[in-house]
């Protein structure tokens, strides 16, 4: 497997973005690296890390696509820029997977005017995993799509379903939309046309849930427009951090605190891990013609060895290949799409 690395996207690019990846390889065997960028500067970093390996090669490039730039107009013009190169490699079969922490903007346009959707796919989406009482949920969209249609809801809950199964092994996973209530009459005109929609289609749905069962583990994948999405991805990072702080004030002053946290070491160790967004590296753009993984724009070393590890389990998988499959199947079934 081939993970194309945007060694140039997000705010602490190239030195956190070639660190993770050094990490990742030398963490897990079965893939390669193409790291695209500035050679001089990715050769720098790599020369004091005292880092040398054939697992990875360096795509030059001499643009870059920065976060005040205008999406359409960066992917248009900045022919050289490393996503720009990284999303034409992908599209050439010169790697399995492109990750980048760059621009989101830009991301999503290059995901589409480059690579383009996948036939029938209306709207491709974000799709960031949360933590659960029971593993890992899915949030469908993430930010990609502000404003959406039951058609949408219905494509989302389809694709999260996919990559669940995939990544995740879950065999059946349990589809629910987030609204202000679980009765079906509950949530604005979209969440109540687009339950409708859902309840007849194939795929395992569990009709409306509320924000908080998403921590319960109820549930695989939350339906809900990028707009809330985004709102709660964001709630959870900074809770996740509220509570990890939280933590250690209590337990950071005095002797009996001190040894009462050497008690507990594993578990709070286990529990810090679990409400660590840096954990889970990287958010699928699943809809598009090519596997893509974007990353937190402030994303450091650490988040990235992450990323560039799920980008190259991503890369196994045949999450396209079923979605192309299976969105075909429900055009061919002509289910009924209200706008």
């Amino acid at each position: 497997m081939r993970v194309l690395l945007d060694a140039m996207g997000g705010d602490n690019a190239p030195e956190e973005i070639v660190k993770g990846c050094i990490g990742a390889i030398k963490e897990m065997d079965g893939f390669s690296v193409i790291l695209i960028g500035d050679r001089s500067k990715i050769d720098e970093i790599l020369m004091r890390e005292q880092f040398k390996s054939d697992r990875l090669t360096i795509k030059h490039t001499t643009e870059v696509i920065s976060i005040d730039d205008a999406p359409v107009k960066a992917i248009r013009y900045k022919k050289d820029s490393s996503m720009v190169v990284g999303f034409n490699m992908l599209k050439e079969k010169k790697g399995d997977v492109f990750l980048s922490a760059g621009n989101s903007g830009a991301l999503m346009a290059g995901g589409l005017f480059i690579l383009g959707r996948i036939a029938n796919v209306d709207r491709p989406a974000l799709a960031p995993l949360a933590p659960s009482k029971k593993g890992m949920a899915l949030l469908i969209d993430g930010g990609a799509n502000t404003v959406c249609r039951p058609i949408n809801f219905l494509q989302f809950g389809v694709m999260g379903s996919i990559y669940m199964k995939e990544l995740f092994g879950i065999n059946q996973p349990k589809v629910g939309i987030i609204s202000n209530g679980t009765e079906e009459n509950k949530g604005t005109e979209l969440v109540r046309d687009s339950y409708a929609l859902m309840k007849k289609a194939n795929i395992n749905f569990v009709g409306n849930v509320e924000a908080r069962q998403i921590t319960e583990g109820d549930v695989d994948v939350f339906v809900c427009d990028g707009f809330v999405g985004n709102a709660l991805l964001k709630l959870y990072e900074g809770l996740g951090k509220f509570l990890v702080d939280s933590i250690k004030d209590i337990f950071g002053g005095g002797i009996l605190p001190k040894f009462a946290a050497l008690i507990v070491k594993k578990k709070l160790k286990k529990f810090a891990k679990l409400v660590n967004y840096e954990e889970y590296g990287g958010v699928p753009l699943l809809g598009v013609k090519g596997k893509v993984i974007k990353s937190h724009g402030s994303s450091k070393a650490k988040t990235i060895k992450f990323a560039v590890i799920n980008a190259a389990n991503f890369a196994k998988s045949s999450v396209l290949e079923q979605i192309e499959e299976q969105i075909f199947s429900m055009e061919g079934e002509n289910i009924e799409q209200k706008s």
